[in-house]
């Protein structure tokens, strides 16, 4: 997530003071993501240097020090949220290393280490749901937040079972040896050979 085109976003309606910055990020976040007040002004500070926002005081950091965003900042704000994330690679997820790794290590059944990664997901989506159930239809980006980990969730169970189903297969078939001539997916997209 990227804090400093929050704030940006936050000051893109106004003048503000950096614990009314960090009050409206958690706020418009449906309150999912705490932020602590050093990173606000470390932020502020950086995107200050950067030219993208300019402040009324003396230099120094206080809680007195109001910051609005500049021209510059504006732009910036205006292409980060027109250009699409970075999504060619597959992010390094914990928990598609650790199936991969108890593929390997002896002693190590990998179909229970998926079984026990899937019922802590479940119980996850479980606590989501009451979330949602409670306060997301009362509150727009709570509701957005949640919907979106909800989402996230199911996807990483979906993916648990296919990894079980794939694994439960190859142990039915008979080994195939690895070939080490094919050529492999290229590092940056993931995707394309």
């Amino acid at each position: 997530m990227s804090v400093r085109h929050a704030l940006l976003a936050l000051l893109s309606e106004g003048p503000k003071y950096g614990l009314r910055l960090r009050e409206e990020f958690e706020e418009r976040t449906g309150e999912v993501w705490p932020l602590n007040i050093g990173q606000v002004y470390t932020t502020l500070q950086r995107l200050e240097r950067d030219g993208l926002v300019e402040s009324d005081g003396d230099g120094q950091d206080s809680p007195q020090k109001r910051f609005r965003i500049t021209d510059d900042g504006e732009t910036e704000l205006t292409s980060w949220l027109r250009t699409p994330p970075d999504m060619s690679s597959p992010p390094r997820d914990e928990l598609v290393i650790k199936v991969l790794v108890a593929l390997r290590v002896p002693g190590i059944d990998v179909r229970e280490v998926i079984q026990a990664h899937r019922r802590y997901l479940v119980e996850l989506m479980q606590q989501w749901t009451r979330i949602k159930e409670e306060q997301a239809d009362h509150d727009l980006a709570l509701g957005l937040a949640v919907d979106a980990e909800l989402y996230r969730l199911d996807a990483v169970v979906r993916w648990l079972d296919a990894a079980d189903g794939r694994i439960k297969r190859a142990a039915l078939e008979p080994a195939v040896p690895v070939r080490n001539d094919l050529p492999r997916l290229k590092r940056r997209t993931g995707v394309t050979p």
